[in-house]
Formats: C-alpha cells, sequence, structure tokens
C-alpha cells in the first residue's frame, strides 16, 4: 500500500514576491499611523497645557501635564446625568432598532413576498429624499412624545443601510432549501424565523447593534431639537454645553481669569472628544469579529 508524505516545505517566494509584500508592508504602515495618530493625539492634548498644543509642534509624549479640563468635566454634575441618559436612549433605541430590521430585512429577502420590490423601492426612495426637519418636528409633536425617550429613539429605529445589509445577509446565509425543509416537518414560518434564522444569526445581530449602538451614542440634533428638559440630554448635547458654558464665563471674568479660562477651554475640546469616544473605543474590539465577518457576507456575497 503506497503512503504519501505531506509535504510540509513552505512554498519559496520569488524575488517580486518579497518586494511586493514589503511595499505592502510599508504601505499599511504608513496608513495605520495616519489613522492611528490623530487619535493619540487628542488623548495627548486633554493632558498637556494647551501652551503647549497651540504651539502646533507634533506630540509624541505629554510634555507638560495638565488636566483641569478632565477636573472641570467630572465635577461637573451633568456629565453623570448626561451619560445615564445616553446609556438609556442607546440601549432602548438598539432594542428597539433590532426588532424592527431583523424581521423586515428577513420578510424582504423572501422572494415570495407580495410586492417585495415595491417596498424595497419605497425604503430605498428615502435615502435620497426625505420630508425635512420641518415634517419630522411636527410628526414627533404630533404623536405626543415630544421631550420623552421615544422622540430619540423612534425616529431612528430603522436604517436603510442597515436594511439592505440584513437582507443581503439572509438572502446568502438562510437557503430557501432550508425553509422548505423545515415546511416539511410543518414547521411554519414564525417557527422557522424565531427557532432557525434567528439563532443562525447572531453575526448580523452583532453587526446591528455595533451599528446602531454607535449612532444612538453620537446622537447630538434629534435630542437637541426634540427635547427640552435638561435633565433628559444625553453626553453629547452636555459636553457641548459644558464647553460653551466655559467659553461664556470666560467673557464675564476679570482679566486675571481670562487666559486661565481659555487655556481650560481649549482644553475642554479634548476631553469631551476623549469622554464621549472612550465606551466605544473600549466595546468595539470585542465586537470586531463580528463586525468584519458580517459586513462581508451581508453586502458582498449579496
Amino acid at each position: 500500500m503506497a503512503v504519501f508524505k505531506k509535504n510540509t516545505r513552505p512554498i519559496k517566494q520569488s524575488a517580486g514576491d518579497r518586494v511586493f509584500d514589503i511595499v505592502n508592508a510599508i504601505i499599511m504602515t504608513l496608513i495605520t499611523i495616519v489613522i492611528v495618530y490623530p487619535l493619540y493625539y487628542v488623548l495627548l492634548a486633554s493632558i498637556t497645557d494647551p501652551t503647549v498644543v497651540n504651539t502646533g509642534k507634533l506630540l509624541l509624549y505629554p510634555e507638560a501635564p495638565y488636566i483641569d479640563g478632565y477636573k472641570r468635566a467630572f465635577s461637573y454634575a451633568p456629565l453623570w446625568t448626561g451619560y445615564k441618559n445616553t446609556l438609556i436612549y442607546t440601549f432602548v433605541g438598539t432594542i428597539i432598532s433590532l426588532i424592527c430590521t431583523i424581521p423586515a430585512g428577513y420578510a424582504l429577502s423572501r422572494m415570495d413576498l407580495p410586492g417585495r420590490r415595491v417596498i424595497m423601492f419605497l425604503f430605498t426612495f428615502t435615502m435620497f429624499f426625505n420630508g425635512g426637519i420641518v415634517p419630522l418636528y411636527l410628526v414627533v409633536q404630533n404623536l405626543h412624545i415630544y421631550d420623552t425617550i421615544w422622540a430619540v429613539a423612534l425616529p431612528v429605529a430603522v436604517s436603510v443601510y442597515n436594511l439592505i445589509v440584513c437582507r443581503s445577509f439572509f438572502d446568502t446565509g438562510i437557503p430557501i432549501e432550508m425553509l422548505e425543509a423545515a415546511k416539511i416537518d410543518g414547521c411554519n414560518d414564525f417557527v422557522f424565523f424565531f427557532r432557525i434564522v434567528i439563532p443562525l444569526s447572531s453575526t448580523i445581530i452583532a453587526v446591528m447593534c455595533l451599528f446602531y449602538a454607535t449612532a444612538l451614542w453620537n446622537q447630538f440634533f434629534n435630542p437637541l431639537m426634540f427635547l427640552s428638559g435638561q435633565d433628559k440630554m444625553p453626553l453629547q448635547v452636555v459636553l457641548r454645553n459644558l464647553v460653551l458654558s466655559n467659553q461664556v464665563n470666560s467673557i464675564t471674568s476679570n482679566a486675571q481669569e481670562i487666559a486661565m479660562r481659555q487655556r481650560l477651554a481649549e482644553q475642554l475640546k479634548y476631553c469631551t472628544v476623549v469622554l464621549a469616544a472612550a465606551p466605544l473605543l473600549i466595546v468595539y474590539p470585542f465586537l470586531q469579529k463580528y463586525f468584519a465577518k458580517g459586513v462581508m457576507v451581508g453586502a458582498v456575497k449579496g
């Protein structure tokens, strides 16, 4: 009996392949620096004396530590209220968006859905044309959800882009043969969706959670327009008010305090960016694998 040994020797690269790999490594390194350094710069600027930052020099480390901006931000009581409100809006809004987007994406992926093309056209139409701010404001008023959490969560409950990604995922990830086999065993559409489709869709659900949570966390204009109580404002609005209030106070202060408040206002800009972005930067690495896989499966193959 002949025995074939597996060839474990690595494939020898040609000189052209090695040059190609080196050039790619250099290009990727430069792109990484271009992407990462602005984030690193903002972090350094938030703990560096604004006098040094305003010189425009290249920062590689905090040359003159200055943390009064963080002291001012953390001692600002509405900041913690804003964090709490943002967490609530993000959690509730993400759940609502998933409940609306996942079933809709699956339904639109079914070829036997009556009026499938018309419904998809109506969704896509809203990506290019919308009613504008005034009609949206009137809708919120007439629904009696003004100055409530629903005014933040419901107007952005469904993103058409996310809906298209979900539909493409279900088109390729849930074959029609699986549904036909389930129906032969006596499974109806609702049972098939909740007991088979949902367990197989953890990847796209994680991607949608990331997309919607990021959008809700960064919401600024809608809460500013639809919320009136300061105790209901999310983090982004609170941080904006913090910077503005410090700038106004610098105008009404005496001459000796103006320079100090200007330095504080400059650093607060960087501190607010760090405080607003830190939670997402912490959570993102844990969802990155789902993000990459879900987008590739849902967008490229669809």
